[in-house]
């Protein structure tokens, strides 16, 4: 199974090319597909990440990729890629490193905090506002926290761990 945590937003899909199948790919960083053996991007559908091989795939523009997608075959197949969001894992990427983590990379993140320990794991992130919310089941209840550079004390990305100091009276809400 394909965790969001796992990869990374490469760009998202545009309309389709031609009637066999083929849909334009806007990326939104480099990637180099050449050293994978079997290279495929990786798109939610009804809230489960799925992968699809791509058969054929050539550059249109530094930006656009056109991408021939494994059993889609027409352009009304292709069509239902429309402005969908494309992932890959972080390897992909030319010149990767953190500061192109999403948010979405953070679930399943445990995040402690430097006074209470352990408060859960991150289950959701809430970007519907200006200000991002890290959802957290905290006691079987979610608990919502803003995330600010003040509040974020480390992040170890191999432990997958999340230190926080959240602020006085947060837990109490």
């Amino acid at each position: 199974m394909i965790r969001k945590e796992d990869v990374v937003s490469i760009g998202h899909f545009a309309k389709p090319h031609g009637i066999k199948g083929e849909v334009n790919l806007m990326l939104s960083v480099d990637v180099s597909f050449d050293e994978w053996d079997e290279p495929y991007v990786v798109c939610e559908i009804d809230g489960i990440l799925v992968p699809f091989y791509l058969e054929e795939y050539r550059y249109k523009s530094n930006t656009t990729l056109l991408v021939k997608l494994e059993h889609i075959d027409s352009d009304g197949e292709a069509r239902a890629f429309t402005n969908r969001e494309a992932f890959c894992p972080p390897e992909v990427v030319l010149d990767y490193d953190d500061d192109r983590l999403t948010w979405s990379h953070f679930i399943g993140y445990k995040v402690f905090d430097c006074v209470h320990g352990l408060l859960g794991e991150i289950t959701n992130i809430d970007e519907s506002t200006i200000n991002i919310l890290l959802a957290i089941n905290y006691n079987g209840n979610e608990l919502l926290i803003p995330i600010a550079d003040e509040l974020i004390l480390s992040v170890d990305h191999d432990g997958k761990r999340l230190k926080v100091r959240l602020p006085d009276g947060l837990l109490d809400l």
